[in-house]
Parts: C-alpha cells; sequence; structure tokens
C-alpha cells in the first residue's frame, strides 16, 4: 500500500474545519458572534441566546482538549515507532492523512494480517 505523502495532497474541507474549531481563533469567533447579536439585535438576545453561546464554547473547549490530548498519544506512539527497529516509520505520517484513507490502511492491514489465518 501506497503510504508516501505528497506536498499536493490536500485536507478534506471537514478536517480543515474540525483543526480550525481546535484553534484558540475560534474563540474570537464565538465572541465576534455575541457582540454582533447584541448589537444588531438586542431584544432576542435573553437567556436562550446566552445558553446556545455557552454551548458553543464548551463544545470548543472540549473540541480544544481532545485535539490536545490526541496529539499527546500520537507523539508518544511515534516515539515508540521510531524505538523499534521493525516497526515501518511511514506509520508515524498516518495521522496526517484523511479518516478515510487510514481507515482503508487499517483494513488492508487487518486483511494481510487474516490472509494466512484463513488459508490453514
Amino acid at each position: 500500500m501506497d503510504s508516501k505523502i505528497t506536498s499536493s495532497e490536500r485536507s478534506h474541507w471537514t478536517t480543515t474545519l474540525g483543526q480550525a474549531s481546535a484553534h484558540p481563533a475560534a474563540f474570537a469567533v464565538v465572541l465576534f458572534y455575541a457582540l454582533a447579536w447584541l448589537v444588531f439585535d438586542r431584544k432576542t438576545f435573553d437567556f436562550s441566546a446566552v445558553a446556545t453561546l455557552i454551548v458553543w464554547v464548551m463544545t470548543l473547549f472540549i473540541q480544544r482538549s481532545s485535539r490536545r490530548d490526541t496529539l499527546a498519544i500520537h507523539a508518544k506512539l511515534d516515539e515508540l515507532i521510531r524505538a523499534d527497529d521493525n516497526a515501518r516509520s511511514e506509520l508515524t505520517r498516518l495521522d496526517e492523512k484523511e479518516p478515510e484513507i487510514i481507515a482503508k490502511h487499517r483494513d488492508a492491514e487487518v486483511r494481510a494480517l487474516r490472509e494466512p489465518i484463513d488459508r490453514k
């Protein structure tokens, strides 16, 4: 399976959006939205509006925390792969690919492991 990543590969828009939502600037977007809401439609800025903004901010906190944990796990796994002489180093870059490509890679690896068992 070809696992080389070319510089011309582009992230899917959902991946880009997910990474952007984990960026600290996403909080500024919510703050800007709240201020715009206050300026342009103050009459509808009530308890439900505040609850909506709180849900958005909490979602950003959860997304940011999840991204931090995921990046830490990947850094640890990359170090383990580098430390093992038998490990394939191209796996350290697998997390840079799109989820669909990772799933295909994983499925191919599982099939390759099962082939000797199925032939018996």
